[in-house]
């Protein structure tokens, strides 16, 4: 009889820490970049299973994500874009990063295979301004003795929406090419020839590269990895020429300064030998003072929870953890979401 009343008990009991853990649960919502959306579902589905607290990530792009967030529609936002130290004061925000990737060029040319083509900054950003039309061009095959390039267009494949990947890579060829920066420009929406045809999130520039003959495009490393698609190889700072990879990204990072304001250092075109130049991370907005105490905890309890439990799984789904220094600046900086 004893045994069976302790079982009773400890079954309410066990039901009773159940309701009180669904009682704490606190839902969130946010929205943003592209790029990160399959790390912070997958970090949000764990997150769920240790704490019943849902965490709903809308990937709208990074434009999308700071407008979100600024209209206080969200609990936070996502972005690849990071802004400045005068946006975040005038809109009462807190940035930090969450995991590293890079930009790739993925090209789907007859006959060349990953990592077999080579490329400098200069005329890549040639390639993307419109200045390059055929994969044969002179400039090309001087970088690539010995490799046959055909004669055939180059069709550019690039974002159709406000994107923080355009924003890392066009930043990236406008500091290779005062041409380029003159008539595309820099940031989150540019002004790309029109021998091109737009995609959807880094999805859609993805598929586009893959399915049209001819094409170039950029795409971050996780969707690229995903994907398998055919990398160009670019020459870094040090003068070697690079295959993206979790390796060479990390390189990248490793001697950038993230104590600054809004900890956003510039990671394009880094010295390391092994750095792979379009390298950047990818940011979280929240409120600095929020009107929802129980939402704005919730925000700092999941990405707090994701820095301590979440690295391997973005290792496996092709991102770059930040450094375990740079992680504990992070939760450092959470405390002033208030």
């Amino acid at each position: 009889m004893n045994s069976k009343r302790t079982l009773r008990q400890l079954s309410v009991l066990a039901a009773t820490m159940s309701l009180s853990l669904s009682a704490l649960a606190v839902d969130i919502t946010g929205a943003g970049a592209t790029f990160p959306a399959a790390i912070y579902n997958k970090w949000a589905e764990a997150y769920k299973a240790a704490t019943k607290s849902q965490v709903n990530y809308q990937a709208i792009g990074s434009s999308g994500g700071v407008k979100q967030i600024k209209a206080r529609t969200v609990d936070f936002g996502g972005s690849d874009a990071p802004l400045t130290e005068s946006d975040l004061d005038a809109a009462g925000l807190v940035q930090v990063p969450t995991v590293m990737g890079g930009v790739t060029i993925v090209i789907n040319v007859p006959g060349i295979e990953s990592g077999k083509l080579k490329l400098d900054g200069p005329s890549t950003a040639d390639i993307f301004r419109g200045a390059i039309k055929k994969w044969n061009d002179p400039v090309i095959g001087a970088q690539n003795p010995g490799l046959k390039l055909p004669d055939l267009a180059i069709t550019l494949v690039f974002r159709s929406d406000g994107s923080g990947t355009t924003y890392v890579f066009s930043n990236y060829l406008a500091k290779q090419s005062a041409s380029f920066k003159s008539e595309v420009g820099a940031g989150n929406n540019v002004n790309w020839p029109a021998n091109g045809v737009g995609g959807k999130g880094n999805a859609g520039v993805a598929a586009n590269v893959q399915k049209i003959v001819g094409t170039i495009g950029y795409v971050d490393i996780a969707d690229a990895m995903k994907n398998r698609m055919t990398f160009a190889a670019l020459k870094n700072k040090a003068g070697k020429h690079i295959v993206p990879s979790q390796e060479s990204i990390a390189d990248a990072a490793a001697g950038a300064n993230f104590k600054v304001k809004g900890m956003a250092p510039d990671l394009l075109d880094q010295a390391h030998k092994n750095a792979w130049p379009i390298t950047s991370a990818t940011y979280v907005l929240a409120y600095a003072k929020g009107t929802d105490a129980a939402r704005q905890k919730g925000v700092v309890d999941f990405f707090s929870w994701a820095l301590n439990n979440g690295q391997k799984m973005a290792t496996e789904l092709g991102f770059v953890p930040l450094p375990a220094s740079v992680a504990k600046m992070v939760e450092t900086e959470m405390n002033d979401v208030k």
